[in-house]
């Protein structure tokens, strides 16, 4: 199948063999899995062969089968340490022990329902020796992960008690299943699971251990055992995965086979001191090309920061697996000084509203219907909330909310009422989480008060669609509007939820703020968001310059160009000179984010090709093959294509015209007003789409912004020149592009 055929049905997909990687029933999951056998590299788009069986939890299993990885590792000893860790500092610090200690003692609530749930389980019991094992297989014949899986989950329970109660006996055998395991365990294999297997029992036994390693009662050479443990059986099948995705096309995998790993590295990086893993893992989730990735996991913001997770058309198992698992990584991360909540404007709080929104009902017994919009990747194509498995109920919560409602002092409805639900956390059988996250994660509230935050203001449609999040306490928001960012504001509208609002202001530059109205009275105002209308030119580059390396923005945003490779000066359409392009290595780079913020936009310029090639760019602005907003002036079908897609070529949303001319001057635009998108050659509409959903804003700062090259390295270079390229935020109409054109 080739990656440029535009047009690719369910039907299609199904040709190829999608897996939807799931099996068995249940609420609890061991994690996810889903195995190919295909080697694919970055830039190959062929779909590889995949075979599971398809299921509702959170639960996964399939693949090839393989051993541990032999990737070398390097004693923490010799790697030069730029960061100092906080020690305890992954799930929980010296601080959350002693507000754990302290609202037990106290008998204050909801601590003391959490300790209740811990002290009551079977596996936080004293008087059971370790069963370690040398080999352990998760996934393919000889399964016995289950084993490691409940010695797992006794010693974190014990270490647990034994921080909170202070009774050494919990410590001592918390000890004695670490020493066991460290000294037997030298293996660990099965099928494409066994990478399952590594992130989320190397994340959690990475946790049991950090809380140990200040007991007394743990020699310094049981603590170097077991991370050497971690480090050589469990981190290399981590970084692997990563890595390479089992050899898989990268979007095979799903969420929460990323975020298990990246669990795994940052955990055993802090466990072990190794801050080149930890740097692994920070950077992974802020800008790797997996679907666990940040930008990724959550494909979609819909209208009050509702977050379509990528799970969320699969089924509700694996969806809220995503949710602990990231959870957890924003907690640990937290730990050591770095704000993974925050991340992206609360990018994680808009998935868990959407996941917890999904697997709640209201008044009427009926479950929500969060807006979705039409997701497709190697699995294949999705366009509902899934209702496999809902609701699933994973003890996942407590995290999340304390966080951003009693941490932060945001509002987050949705998990708060599924964080309800669930309270006290208890043990959880299948060992995804350790839970108990309402005695370990709870807090006091934050100060009433705080003002929204995170406003944003999109045009959309020729109107202004806002979005903002919420306050704690809050009953209601006012929208402002102002002619200046300074104000003063008059309140336009008055809103509950969701927190987002659509305002037609007429033609001119318009300023806005949020307040928030509590039983104590009016917050002060948010962030100012801005907007224009109807039109704005935000980057205007006149490409005639005659010299020099850089392509200057006319317009004072300072969206400056540079020539890159062998890019040059030649003649321009009439007089002055135009961007030369060699068809071998020359583009013009343009800055990060010179399309943030966009939501009806204009692209025009000026095109002169010299020779046609498949798979040339005019323009591609994205941050890697896997989301990006592209012009392709001749695909593999022979048309010229606007293409823009969130999960690779799997789901790019098109518009289709002849292909570009080569021998002449062309002037080319591409317009998107809502979903509306329409391609125009010279001043003329050639082709036209309703339902572009991915609008510029959508992909965040991209990071690779290019005239004249593409994200797929092995696409050719465009051959020819270019002049008088314009950004404008809103959609110019068809006389107004028939003008640029003249």
């Amino acid at each position: 199948m080739n990656r440029r055929i535009f047009c690719v049905g369910a039907a299609s997909f199904a040709a190829l063999g999608t897996a939807a990687c799931g099996d068995g029933g249940g609420s609890g999951g061991f994690g996810v899995s889903a195995g190919t056998t295909g080697a694919t590299t970055a830039q190959n788009a062929t779909a590889t062969s995949s075979t599971s069986t398809a299921g509702s939890t959170g639960t996964e299993s399939t693949g090839t089968t393989g051993t541990t990885e032999t990737t070398a590792t390097t004693s923490s000893e010799s790697v030069a340490q730029a960061r100092k860790f906080v020690h305890p500092g992954l799930l929980h610090t010296d601080a959350d022990f002693e507000r754990m200690r302290t609202k037990v003692a106290a008998g204050a609530q909801p601590w003391l329902s959490g300790w209740n749930a811990l002290t009551a389980s079977s596996r936080a019991q004293l008087g059971r020796a370790p069963v370690p094992l040398a080999t352990v297989t998760r996934g393919g014949d000889g399964e016995n992960h289950r084993t490691m899986v409940e010695d797992m989950e006794r010693a974190y329970q014990f270490a647990l008690r034994w921080k909170v109660s202070g009774n050494a006996a919990y410590a001592d055998l918390a000890v004695q299943y670490l020493d066991a395991w460290s000294s037997t365990m030298i293996t660990l294999t099965g099928n494409a699971d066994r990478f399952l297997a590594a992130g989320i029992y190397g994340y959690q036994w990475a946790n049991a251990a950090e809380m140990m390693r200040s007991y007394a009662g743990w020699s310094a050479e049981g603590v170097a055992r077991f991370q050497k443990l971690l480090l050589e059986v469990f981190y290399p099948l981590c970084h692997s995965f990563l890595l390479n995705h089992n050899g898989a096309n990268i979007t095979n995998y799903w969420a929460n086979w990323d975020l298990c790993n990246i669990c795994g590295i940052l955990a055993i990086g802090v466990f072990c001191d190794r801050t080149d893993h930890y740097d692994e893992a920070i950077a992974y989730y802020k800008t790797g090309r997996g679907n666990g990735a940040a930008a990724h996991n959550v494909y979609m913001l819909h209208p009050g920061y509702l977050g379509q997770w990528q799970e969320s058309g699969r089924d509700q198992g694996h969806a809220t697996l995503g949710m602990a698992l990231t959870g957890l990584l924003c907690e640990m991360a937290w730990s050591q000084g770095e704000d993974l909540y925050g991340y992206w404007n609360n990018r994680f709080l808009a998935g868990a509203e959407y996941v917890a929104k999904s697997n709640l009902q209201d008044g009427n017994g009926q479950y929500y219907s969060p807006p979705f919009s039409t997701y497709v990747n190697r699995q294949g194509t999705f366009t509902v909330v899934s209702t496999g498995g809902q609701p699933n109920l994973r003890p996942a919560w407590e995290s999340i909310y304390n966080h951003y409602v009693n941490r932060k002092g945001l509002a987050a409805p949705w998990v708060a009422a599924i964080a309800a639900q669930i309270r006290p956390e208890r043990s959880e059988w299948g060992g995804d989480q350790p839970s108990f996250g309402t005695l370990t994660y709870s807090r006091d509230a934050a100060a009433a008060g705080s003002p929204p935050s995170g406003l944003t203001a999109h045009v959309t449609a020729g109107q202004v669609l806002m979005s903002w999040w919420g306050s704690a306490g809050a009953t209601s928001y006012k929208v402002k509007r102002g002619s200046s960012a300074s104000g003063p504001f008059a309140t336009v509208a008055s809103v509950t939820d969701p927190r987002t609002y659509t305002d037609t202001p007429g033609n001119g530059i318009w300023y806005y703020v949020v307040t928030a109205v509590s039983g104590s009275g009016e917050s002060s105002v948010s962030n100012v968001a801005r907007a224009a209308l109807p039109t704005e030119l935000r980057v205007r580059l006149a490409l005639d310059a005659a010299s020099g390396t850089t392509a200057t923005d006319a317009r004072g945003n300072a969206q400056h160009g540079t020539l890159q490779g062998g890019a040059s000066w030649g003649p321009g359409r009439s007089s002055g000179g135009a961007l030369a392009l060699d068809g071998s290595s020359g583009h013009l780079a343009l800055p990060t984010g010179v399309l943030a913020g966009l939501g009806d936009f204009t692209i025009a310029l000026w095109v002169y090709w010299n020779a046609a090639a498949t798979n040339a760019r005019v323009f591609d602005f994205g941050s890697s093959d896997i989301a990006y907003l592209a012009l392709l002036p001749r695909d593999s079908g022979g048309s010229m294509r606007f293409t823009v897609t969130g999960t690779t070529w799997y789901g790019e949303q098109n518009i289709v015209a002849s292909a570009l001319p080569t021998g002449r001057w062309v002037h080319l635009a591409v317009t998107l007003s809502g979903t509306t998108s329409t391609l125009y050659v010279d001043g003329v509409a050639a082709g036209s789409n309703n339902a572009i959903a991915l609008a510029p804003w959508q992909l965040g700062d991209t990071t690779q912004n290019w005239l004249g090259r593409s994200q797929y390295a092995a696409d050719p270079y465009f051959n020819g020149r270019m002049q008088d390229l314009r950004i404008y935020s809103g959609a110019l109409s068809a006389a107004d592009i028939a003008a640029l054109a003249a």
